[in-house]
């Protein structure tokens, strides 16, 4: 039976659970995610996890934080002045807003703290500082590289 090897496009499922078990994602309630291995799509351990796995093999595998999506990283929780906020708008802990940044592109922020005359948000990627788990299923090689 062939395996999976980089070039390749397959079909996989997944879930990805934090420490505490809770679930961040999966693809088990939809359609299998479709990729190709070694593209970069995928977190790098994840996608190295899948090369050598054969149709119907099951793996798990932990990435660290810091091969996932980084350590918080503490320059990225930012003071905004409630004046930047619409008038009558009420931010509170845990809210997620989307801000624009000075190129334009638009990011998620949480709000971290509430200050009578500013907001902190923490713009570090929601997963940032979190040690990942993933069970992932290979449901088809699809296309064999060539």
């Amino acid at each position: 039976m062939a395996s999976a090897q980089v070039g390749d496009t397959v079909a996989i499922h997944y879930t990805g659970r934090l420490d505490d078990g809770a679930i961040f994602a999966t693809s088990r309630t939809d359609s299998p995610v479709e990729l190709t291995v070694g593209e970069g799509l995928l977190i790098p351990t994840l996608e190295e996890t899948l090369v050598g796995m054969a149709p119907g093999e099951e793996r798990t595998v932990t990435v660290p934080a810091e091969r996932a999506y980084g350590e918080k990283r503490p320059e990225l929780f930012v003071p905004v002045e409630r004046s930047q906020f619409p008038p009558g708008s009420r931010p509170e802990v845990g809210q997620e807003l989307r801000a624009r940044e000075e190129n334009g592109e638009v990011r998620t922020v949480t709000v971290v703290e509430v200050k009578e005359d500013e907001v902190i948000v923490d713009a570090n990627h929601p997963l940032a500082g979190q040690d990942l788990t993933f069970e992932v299923t290979l449901v088809e090689i699809r296309t064999p590289r060539a």
